[in-house]
């Protein structure tokens, strides 16, 4: 039944975006369905909104694989070999520890067992009782305990408290089973957040991981949350940190996009004018990411986190020929911001690309014209 509600839902999103918008004269004007200037995104080889992959934010067979196989049999050791054989430094390893936790936190949300019923992710229970000393499932835990505090219950109360408290001890027992491992306490970092750390005892945290793995773009990016203002510092903490990143970013790294994502952060609930996409400070931010794109590893895997991002922003700004060099790379996976704020991912993410290809055809593009 609920797969017949998320189709239902698709159907429903199709009938909207079916009169996909055309300029004309500097202003927007509607093209009926089936009229032959009507933009297609399915003309671009684009996948369709029902098969968009939300749980990544771009390819990962392997690990796709894998969690197919786990959740299948129920048997965790496919998910501690390849985590085992998987670097520890890098930013696939905490993707991968981060994809486990969250494939447990919803299987037990959607199965929360009973009676008759073992509870959803019972695999990963099995798998720290087992293998008590593998580093892997410890991260895998602790991560699967901050997923469980913030889709459980609200910051504030003494369940979030409780549930966070025992996400900070498993921390410090993955952290103890893998010295070299900045995953552990990039876990802590959301912990930090939750608990509201003091600025001394984050930057202590923080120093932690610079000295595992200083230019980690997914350990930047959960700390830039406790930075925002909407947390436990303000847009210009924020804004400094972000900043001073892309400053020291290595040639080749990711990390010059991170001002992009503390605008992100940032944007007014509110916002109708379009030419604030086009200010200085978000068009600065915007060639900082492209930047980093340019000359960023073909298969870092943070990569497609910018591109999303950027997409977003580059719609937004009525940049469509950028937008759909963006799109042509991550099409098919939606799990990255902005899109999995929204209830449907999916959705959101087919809205913006409808707009990007109505936009690039109104201006004269063609899938002939389309370069990546």
């Amino acid at each position: 039944m609920e797969i017949l509600w998320v189709l239902i839902a698709a159907v429903m999103l199709g009938f909207v975006l079916l009169p996909f918008l055309r300029r004309r004269r500097g202003g927007i004007e509607q093209v009926p369905a089936g009229h032959p200037d009507a933009a297609d995104p399915e003309d671009y080889g684009f996948v369709r909104q029902e098969e968009l992959d939300i749980r990544m934010p771009g390819p990962d067979q392997d690990l796709l694989d894998v969690l197919d196989l786990v959740q299948r049999t129920q048997d965790y050791k496919a998910a501690s070999q390849l985590l085992a054989g998987t670097e520890r430094e890098g930013e696939l390893r905490w993707q991968r520890v981060q994809a486990f936790a969250g494939a447990a936190s919803l299987e037990l949300q959607q199965r929360p067992g009973g009676v008759s019923e073992a509870p959803g992710g019972q695999w990963l229970r099995v798998w720290r009782t087992e293998q008590p000393k593998d580093a892997g499932g410890a991260a895998v835990h602790a991560e699967f305990l901050v997923h469980q505090a913030w889709r459980t219950s609200t910051p504030g109360t003494d369940e979030f408290r409780i549930i966070m408290e025992e996400a900070k001890v498993a921390c410090g027992e993955a952290a103890l089973l893998a010295p070299g491992d900045p995953v552990p306490y990039i876990v802590e970092l959301s912990v930090a957040r939750g608990l509201a750390y003091s600025q001394a005892e984050f930057e202590q945290l923080w120093l932690k991981i610079l000295d595992r793995a200083p230019a980690h773009m997914g350990a930047h990016l959960a700390a830039l949350h406790y930075w925002c203002e909407k947390w436990h510092g303000s847009r210009e903490l924020a804004y400094g940190f972000a900043e001073a990143a892309a400053a020291r970013a290595p040639r080749g790294s990711l990390l010059a996009a991170m001002p992009l994502f503390a605008v992100f952060e940032h944007l007014p609930e509110v916002n109708l004018v379009s030419g604030f996409y086009r200010s200085e400070v978000v068009t600065k931010a915007i060639h900082g990411a492209l930047h980093a794109v340019h000359s960023a590893r073909a298969d870092d895997p943070m990569l497609a986190h910018v591109r999303h991002l950027l997409v977003f922003f580059l719609v937004r700004g009525e940049r469509w020929a950028e937008a759909m060099s963006q799109l042509v790379h991550i099409d098919g996976h939606v799990g990255a911001l902005p899109w999995t704020l929204s209830a449907d991912p999916a959705a959101e993410f087919a809205i913006y690309r409808a707009l990007a290809v109505a936009g690039y055809e109104a201006n004269g593009g063609s899938p002939a014209t389309l370069t990546q």
